[in-house]
């Protein structure tokens, strides 16, 4: 069983594709867990406000097979594949681990945004403290302690992700 770790955003009817999001990898993951959504200003572009938090768990799949899993979710959730990098989506699902792999295909793992963006990293240091980054070799939660919180602005929302607003 490999560990994985997975950020999820969204910023077009954002309550309800976050919710889908984490039902979707809740039913194919184990020891699923779930950190606190956060709401973020977009990155990149002007756009509205993300939702984004990250999950982890375990699973028995490859890499491949997660990859493609993920990509069917976004889909599902009417994620425009073809739409510019910086702009708005419904469902955004990147894998940032795999166990401690390294590699550039089909995914790069670990990805490279995890200690530039808070909306990555803040939610990642919360269920995974202790977990080490496989090329930096520090933990998550070293890494958001000498992260310069002045980056981006984010900030925690009260949201059940099993319920509804």
């Amino acid at each position: 069983m490999a560990q994985i770790f997975i950020s999820i955003g969204s910023n077009i009817n954002k309550g309800h594709h976050i919710r889908q999001g984490i039902a979707s990898l809740a039913a194919i993951l184990d020891d699923f867990v779930v950190s606190s959504v956060f709401e973020s200003e977009s990155v990149g572009f002007d756009g509205s406000n993300f939702y984004n938090l990250v999950c982890g768990g375990t699973t028995p799949l490859p890499v491949e097979k997660v990859t493609e899993l993920l990509r069917r979710i976004e889909v599902d959730n009417g994620r425009d594949r073809s739409a510019k990098k910086f702009s708005s989506r419904t469902l955004d699902l990147d894998l940032l681990t795999y166990d401690q792999l390294i590699i550039d295909s089909p995914a790069q793992l670990p990805r490279e945004e995890i200690d530039k963006n808070a909306f990555v990293l803040w939610p990642l240091a919360q269920i995974a403290p202790n977990e080490i980054h496989p090329v930096l070799n520090q933990s998550y939660q070293q890494l958001w302690d000498s992260y310069d919180k002045q980056l981006q602005k984010l900030w925690v929302v009260k949201f059940d992700w099993q319920g509804s607003y």
